[in-house]
């Protein structure tokens, strides 16, 4: 097998700016790790930038080998339950640009020593705050469903610099909400893949990706045009 863990990879500080303006995180779990490399591709060539294959899938090294060879330009593949050092050294080897945790794990230490983005799962204010000082890039708020977007709401009252990716629990009519609780994205598993991961339809997978891929578009527009309205009332006021 090669190893493409020394080819150009994404910093931290760029993963977390392109999540941040593409608000999506593809998540593909499944039973068959050729159907999920296809599932991911295909959700890149719809508009997705960032997609991790999760470990628990039958034959997601090489799952994350493919997709990292096949991508299109300006689209990453990561590692999900990414748990030990182990798992960041079989991920890191297949070419993963990214780990993904669902806990507080041994991973996040490696991958931050490593210089490589993790997403760190954490559910709790301490998680968080943990998460973080052990270097992680962002948090993934897992499951996000237990709190909806109100308890993200509350999370980041004491953390405002936190970045926080809501996982868990979310479809096409949840994730504007959690935009609007502050999350910088989404994570999507089976809202967006469904069975795909494990062979099924990729059609209806890629309306689903399209569809999600218009709400994070029409959310950033309008986000952008209240800003500017915003920014014009300030003026106008200022000038009176």
């Amino acid at each position: 097998m090669t190893d493409v863990s020394d080819s150009a990879d994404i910093t931290p500080e760029s993963l977390l700016a392109g999540i941040r303006e593409s608000r999506l995180v593809g998540i593909v779990r499944g039973t068959d790790g050729k159907a999920a490399a296809q599932a991911a591709l295909a959700a890149m060539a719809e508009g997705f930038t960032f997609v991790e294959i999760a470990l628990t899938t039958p034959g997601a090294l090489d799952a994350i080998r493919e997709v990292r060879a096949a991508a299109p330009a300006g689209c990453y593949v990561g590692g999900g339950t990414v748990l030990t050092v182990q798992d960041v050294d079989n991920v890191a080897e297949a070419g993963g640009q990214f780990m993904v945790t669902p806990s507080l794990a041994a991973s996040i230490q490696e991958s931050a020593r490593r210089g490589i983005p993790v997403l760190a799962g954490a559910l709790t204010p301490s998680e968080a705050y943990e998460a973080m000082n052990r270097g992680a890039t962002a948090i993934k708020l897992f499951p996000a469903s237990i709190g909806g977007p109100g308890y993200l709401k509350a999370l980041r009252d004491p953390f405002p610099g936190i970045p926080f990716i809501a996982v868990g629990g979310v479809g096409l009519d949840e994730a504007a909400g959690y935009w609007e609780a502050g999350a910088i994205a989404v994570g999507l598993g089976g809202p967006l893949f469904g069975d795909a991961g494990s062979g099924g339809d990729l059609a209806p997978m890629r309306g689903r990706a399209r569809a999600f891929v218009d709400l994070a578009d029409s959310f950033a527009r309008r986000t952008a045009a209240a800003t500017v309205a915003t920014a014009a009332a300030t003026a106008a006021a200022g000038v009176r």
